[in-house]
């Protein structure tokens, strides 16, 4: 597979992880990963299901547990781990992380919701 990371690293304190791939690395708030976790509870179970994730500012990564050779599974501090985080998901919101945010923060504030702002916010500028 060509997107394989080379590295998962979390940085609890941070609350950020880490990925690395052989032409790039990102650093991807645990709040983002949240509220884009692949899962049915966040995604639904297809186009227009998607649930809006609120309140997430100050989730953690908990545990990071491999699934076979091509995913993880990231257990959420507000217990959520029923997202299989593909190479190839997290290469995708690594990559896209400017444009799945804004998004985010616009489904948001269409709903009227506020978020408060976080440290990790700069990674995702």
């Amino acid at each position: 597979m060509k997107n394989t990371p080379s590295d998962i690293r979390l940085h609890s304190k941070s609350r950020y992880l880490e990925v690395k791939f052989e032409d790039e690395v990102f650093k991807l708030p645990c709040e983002y990963l949240r509220v884009h976790s692949p899962s049915a509870e966040v995604q639904g179970h297809g186009p227009g299901q998607e649930v809006l994730q609120t309140g997430k500012e100050e989730v953690n990564i908990v545990a990071i547990e491999p699934v076979g050779h091509y995913a993880v599974r990231l257990i959420f501090s507000d217990s959520h781990n029923s997202g299989l985080y593909s190479w190839d998901v997290l290469y995708r919101l690594g990559h896209e992380r400017q444009k799945l945010w804004q998004n985010y923060l616009s489904r948001l504030a269409e709903a009227s919701l506020v978020r408060l702002p976080q440290e990790t916010d700069q990674l995702l500028s």
